[in-house]
């Protein structure tokens, strides 16, 4: 997964969005290894975070249209502190079935970070930079993993990324279960 590049239209959020803004414990109550179930997860991604902090800098665009269960928003953009708050790995589940496939913040909440990698939800990568500032929702963008780096091509900005490190090899496996069963450390 980490030797990928993402393209799609940035949803772009603010500082300390924190995972019961992401999937409110009201919806906790779906079963994730239901199918019919787990969908809702995608349904009410990011419907807790407050409209202020929603598509910046307008405000009040909502990550999934009401009555919908995906997104037209393949990569998040997040600010400081993303997925803060509980250690629900209900968020970054949310987040990916909703469509998205990555978030790039400017670092986050160590646990969201670690339930992305160990559930193989999303990539989680961080920003060298703020690009809350310097990133639109609905701009064209396009995350190089391997290259380390993040292009808007509204703007024909290019920013960097930091390497996703010692993640990389259970991101690649697809979570940490995967990563286990291929190491022989499980059956």
């Amino acid at each position: 997964m980490s030797n990928q590049t993402i393209t799609g239209k940035a949803y772009v959020m603010g500082d300390d969005i924190d995972t019961d803004q992401i999937i409110p414990a009201e919806y906790l109550a779906y079963n994730p290894s239901d199918p019919e179930e787990r969908k809702f997860f995608g349904m009410y991604a990011n419907i807790g975070v407050p409209k202020g902090q929603r598509g910046l800098p307008e405000g009040n665009t909502p990550f999934v249209p009401e009555g919908e269960f995906k997104t037209e928003y393949t990569v998040v953009i997040g600010g400081k502190n993303f997925g803060c708050g509980s250690s629900r790995e209900h968020a970054p589940l949310a987040i990916a079935e909703a469509g998205a496939k990555v978030v790039v913040a400017e670092f986050y909440a160590r646990i969201f970070f670690r339930n992305c990698v160990n559930g193989g939800y999303l990539l989680p990568c961080e920003s060298v930079e703020r690009l809350v500032d310097e990133i639109k929702t609905g701009d064209e963008v396009t995350v190089d993993i391997d290259g380390g780096k993040i292009t808007n091509h509204a703007s024909g900005k290019t920013h960097s990324l930091h390497p996703l490190g010692d993640a990389t090899p259970i991101i690649d496996a697809g979570g940490v279960f995967a990563y286990a069963r291929q190491e022989g450390m499980i059956q």
